[in-house]
């Protein structure tokens, strides 16, 4: 049996990691600057994850949903303290797509309507209504595409507010820092409108914040950058996914669920959500984004580098947009060779959006040095 060909891999086999480096088997050392696409928040192997997890995996590595974790409960005050949203519940789950799968069936349960409003160029996940929510028509099976969905413009308000006052809509979803779209944000003005809009149609307002999330823009979430705190109280999302970072690279995926949602007995359910292990691992994360400050890291090392990849404007470098610790590098020519010389010549790894955008999506512990060493990297790779 041969595996089902469906990504193009690189000629690399990684086979060992720390912090923001990893290592091929051949011993060839490469600064990660992707993350394993956003996934990898702590570092790689950091100490303390690694202790958790085996302590843990020692004593039980799963049960069933069926019995009390005290695990689940902890990581949800835990959580709720670290992001601000304290009145809010978590549902546990095993990814993104279910997330956003899930947040979306929330939704139409509350106000039983079917139509979804999404972005153009947005990415929610590869299941039923998580595909037909993202703006591509190559990846969204006939099975999957029922006419739920509009795609409508970034921070274009009046196509937004035009559909919502038709009155029928079930959900906004928005990624307020697109990242397959090629690392572009929300504008406060639009959230804000968008945010009082939703509320005057009874409509539900769904951040998706999972690669943007969890600390990578220098706020817990991106979503925060686009209205003051004291006014958190109307202009918070109702329902916020997450997936990637929470677990470090153990598989996992959460939904924060506004106060005004009813828990209902079997509307939502999951085999392996929440389990022993991933809950384990979203602790520890947490340990050690607090314990090491990276949420004010991903602030500090991104705005230099921002300002720094800003200075190379002007020659193949048109546009350099982001926040925090997630970064689009705009060309202007097709990204391939760029990322090619970074790869194999300057052994750095990065990511990439659209045809001609590089994307930046380290660790959250990405260093003063190691930002500088990728700016000497790049510009290598740029000559």
């Amino acid at each position: 049996m041969e595996l089902f060909d469906v990504y193009p891999l690189f000629p690399i086999n990684i086979v060992r990691g720390q912090g923001c480096k990893v290592w091929d088997e051949e011993g060839q050392e490469y600064l990660d600057l992707y993350g394993g696409h956003a996934v990898i928040s702590i570092g790689h192997c950091h100490p303390h994850y690694i202790e958790r997890m085996t302590a843990q995996l020692q004593r039980l590595g799963f049960y069933s949903n069926s019995v009390v974790n005290k695990l689940q409960a902890e990581l949800a005050h835990r959580l709720g303290r670290a992001c601000g949203y304290e009145d809010y519940r978590l549902f546990l789950i095993n990814s993104g797509a279910e997330a956003n799968e899930n947040a979306l069936k929330l939704a139409s349960f509350y106000n039983r309507r079917t139509r979804i409003l999404s972005l153009e160029k947005a990415f929610h996940g590869r299941t039923s209504l998580a595909v037909e929510a993202t703006a591509n028509p190559k990846i969204i099976a006939p099975i999957n595409s029922n006419g739920h969905v509009t795609y409508l413009p970034l921070n274009d308000i009046a196509a937004w507010r035009s559909e919502l006052e038709k009155g029928d809509v079930c959900a906004c979803i928005l990624e307020c820092i697109q990242g397959v779209g090629g690392i572009r944000l929300v504008k406060p003005e639009f959230y804000q409108a968008l945010r009082q809009l939703c509320t005057e149609t009874g409509t539900i307002l769904i951040c998706d914040e999972i690669q943007c999330g969890y600390g990578r823009s220098g706020k817990f979430f991106a979503h925060q950058y686009l209205f003051p705190e004291e006014e958190k109280a109307k202009m918070a999302p109702d329902l916020i996914t997450l997936a990637k970072g929470i677990g470090n690279g153990f598989p996992m995926g959460a939904l924060l669920i506004g106060p005004q949602f009813q828990a209902v007995y079997g509307q939502l359910g999951t085999t392996f959500g929440g389990n022993h292990l991933a809950c384990t691992a979203a602790l520890a994360v947490l340990d050690v984004m607090e314990q090491e400050g990276l949420v004010e890291n991903a602030r500090l090392v991104g705005n230099f580098l921002l300002q720094e990849l800003k200075k190379l404007q002007g020659g193949k470098i048109t546009d350099v947009r982001g926040e925090g610790l997630m970064i689009g590098i705009e060309l202007n020519e097709p990204y391939k060779e760029i990322r090619s010389r970074l790869l194999f010549e300057e052994h750095c790894f990065t990511g990439c959006a659209g045809t001609n955008t590089l994307r930046l999506l380290p660790p959250l512990c990405l260093s003063m040095d190691e930002a500088q060493l990728f700016l000497e990297k790049l510009k290598h790779a740029l000559q």
